[in-house]
């Protein structure tokens, strides 16, 4: 689904096309390695930062938001912090050549053109982009640049522009490699041939794995479709870009899509994990939102150099995957100086505890003891070996972890979390939890003290010690709670906050960390058997627009889906989901049995989409479909749930992207004792 929002409309004709620069093919069509040789620019030497304008603006560019853009970036700091590239995206110009067969730019859009747009950017100690496509016409309908690249990368020369993004829309192409390297490789070779250094990023969706020949032609590519401004898109890319590692390298970069932070369709955790994975990843750092309008809570995560040093290591070493389990990743990145940047990576629904070791991320034995920097917290903390945190749902802790003898005078660092098995609360009754703080230093954690909090109407209680004077190293403080839900309350998932505080035994070590978990208010099935879309869920996130009641997903908006129909067959009950989906229910131990026919719904028949549905019993797999497709109607999906508390309706991209997995869970029921 991410490649329909930019106005797809991708021409396969079959036809092979030599390009302007005189690429023919050779042999079946496979360019020689001189020919491919574009990328010798010296550019890109660390991934690009800067900004571009499609994802908060679409169409709706003009000069003067660059140049807003571009004073914002000077007087907000975001220049110092290394964000350098103020990037025009899709429709700038006009919709024809002039006579010469040079681009237009549009001049109520760009009264000053593209060469004084470029020279205030300039002016201000910054550099400009600009949008074009390796085809007919842009995915709005613009001039493409098919047999146009040497004229217009000389415009672009002409102009001072300093980078540019090529898309692959309305690209005549025949669907090979073969051709996507020619095409590439001719605007690649057109830009070195005008003698001006631009950064050259491939924009092919990821259709011909990039990541195996666009080093040889551009300074970096992208490896999956658009990326949307939800979890599920977020996660999606993230889960597809990680494998990638081996392929980056300093001037060429894996690009899993620009930033968008701060659009408003994430949560604040949300966007610090976005930004967190995205600087692992050595991705391109490209803000896509409107900086005029960003909240200072945008532009704390957007500013964090501690953060921003990760992306920007001139190791240039993407970073890779330690271990995955349950939607938990340990994710690593090895960095220039010797240390190792470790994010805790909860890409599940639910609170859960990841943890690793220094010698398990690639770092040599202490006997000091390792220093710790949190890089969200921005503060240092000592520990003898293990790394570990109670990461929130799509959550990430992200540290920086290297030898340092002076850092047994930090406070040790600690591992708190709120747990145990009641974690799930009727409305009108009680239910127990535990907090936990272990101490993960090689010294003792002193004047230990925990604080828990419920929502406002709630109360919660203590129920035994809440502090202990010292917390040796690797010994834990529990401390139970009683916590009551209102009566009336509704279902759903309500946060818990506290505080951890402590110190440590060198001087200007008092700490105050956040307590985090959270509590499920909710209502078992009744007896018999009921059709899932009349249960409130307890939790769900959709890889595109919202979990569907009774109709198919339909697009992005609520409610804006079709009857579901599977292989022509009508259905007046069920869920409409797009991938990657987790639906959960609370079954509190009574139910059964779970029946649905599944599929992908025939508003997406004979398309690209494919998907697998799977169902987890308290996170234990206990049906799968199988990969389908949509060509194939609807599957009968039966599972066995007896005893479970929770139940997930999964529903995976099939391994090859969610583009038009449309999923339908039809006549989904459940059956309770």
């Amino acid at each position: 689904m991410p490649i329909p929002r930019r106005i797809i409309a991708c021409v396969t004709a079959g036809t092979l096309w030599t390009g302007a620069l005189g690429l023919a093919a050779v042999g079946a069509g496979v360019a020689t390695a001189s020919q491919a040789a574009a990328v010798d620019n010296g550019l890109a030497i660390t991934p690009p930062m800067g900004f571009n304008d499609w994802n908060a603006f679409g169409c709706n560019v003009s000069e003067q938001l660059i140049k807003d853009t571009a004073d914002y970036f000077v007087s907000s700091g975001l220049k110092a912090a290394g964000y350098t590239y103020v990037n025009i995206d899709d429709c700038w110009m006009t919709h024809t050549r002039d006579a010469d067969g040079r681009l237009v730019p549009d001049p109520v859009k760009f009264p000053d053109g593209i060469k004084g747009t470029a020279d205030y950017v300039h002016s201000k100690g910054l550099k400009l982009g600009i949008y074009e496509d390796a085809g007919t016409a842009t995915c709005a309908g613009y001039p493409g640049s098919l047999d146009h690249e040497a004229t217009d990368a000389q415009s672009f020369a002409d102009w001072g522009v300093d980078y540019l993004k090529y898309d692959n829309c309305n690209n005549k192409s025949d669907g090979t490699r073969a051709d996507f390297l020619r095409r590439y490789t001719a605007m690649g070779d057109a830009l070195k041939a005008t003698g001006r250094p631009i950064v050259y990023s491939l924009c092919e969706w990821g259709q011909q794995q990039p990541w195996e020949w666009a080093g040889d032609v551009g300074n970096l590519w992208r490896t999956t479709g658009d990326i949307s401004d939800n979890w599920g898109s977020l996660k999606s890319i993230t889960d597809a870009n990680l494998p990638l590692a081996a392929y980056a390298k300093p001037g060429a970069w894996n690009d899993p899509d620009m930033l968008e932070v701060g659009n408003g369709g994430m949560t604040d955790t949300e966007y610090r994990t976005h930004f967190s994975l995205w600087s692992m990843m050595n991705a391109p750092l490209l803000i896509g939102t409107d900086l005029r309008k960003a909240t200072q809570a945008t532009m704390d995560i957007l500013l964090n150099k501690d953060v921003i040093a990760l992306d920007q290591d001139p190791l240039g070493k993407q970073a890779t995957v330690l271990s995955s389990a349950g939607g938990a990743q340990v994710v690593v990145k090895q960095l220039a100086n010797g240390d190792r940047a470790v994010a805790l990576y909860n890409e599940s629904d639910q609170p859960q505890h990841i943890a690793t070791t220094a010698k398990a991320v690639g770092l040599p034995a202490s006997g000091a003891g390792y220093r710790v920097r949190d890089l969200w917290q921005h503060r240092d903390y000592q520990s003898a070996g293990s790394l570990a945190a109670t990461v929130p749902a799509h959550g990430t802790v992200l540290l920086r972890v290297g030898k340092d003898v002076r850092a047994l005078l930090d406070p040790a660092l600690v591992d708190a979390g709120v747990g145990g098995a009641a974690l799930h609360i009727q409305p009108g009754k009680g239910a127990d939890v535990t907090a936990t703080v272990t101490d993960l230093g090689t010294l003792p954690a002193l004047n230990v003290a925990v604080k828990l909090t419920a929502p406002s109407g709630w109360s919660v209680r203590p129920k035994g010690r809440t502090s202990v004077v010292a917390l040796p190293g690797a010994h834990t403080l529990t401390t139970t709670w009683h916590i009551d839900v209102p009566a009336g309350t509704d279902t759903g998932t309500y946060p818990l906050s506290g505080t951890v505080s402590y110190s440590g035994v060198g001087p200007h070590t008092a700490v105050s960390s956040p307590l985090a978990g959270q509590v499920a208010v909710a209502v078992p099935p009744p007896a018999g058997t009921s059709y899932l879309s009349d249960l409130p869920w307890e939790s769900a996130s959709n890889g595109w627009g919202p979990v569907e009641r009774d109709t198919s997903n339909g697009e992005t908006a609520a409610g804006d889906g079709r009857p579901i129909t599977l292989g022509g067959t009508v259905y007046a009950k069920g869920l409409g989901v797009h991938a990657p989906s987790t639906v959960a229910y609370y079954t509190a131990g009574g139910c059964t049995s779970l029946n649905a026919t599944v599929g992908i719904d025939d508003e997406k028949k004979n398309s690209k989409g494919s998907v697998e549905f799977l169902v987890l019993a308290d996170g234990k797999q206990v049906a799968d479909s199988g990969v389908v497709t949509s060509t194939t109607g609807g599957h009968p999906l039966t599972a066995d749930i007896t005893g479970a508390q929770v139940v997930q309706l999964v529903v995976t991209d099939g391994g090859d992207g969610n583009d038009s997995d449309h999923a339908d869970w039809a006549g989904a029921a459940i059956t309770c004792s």
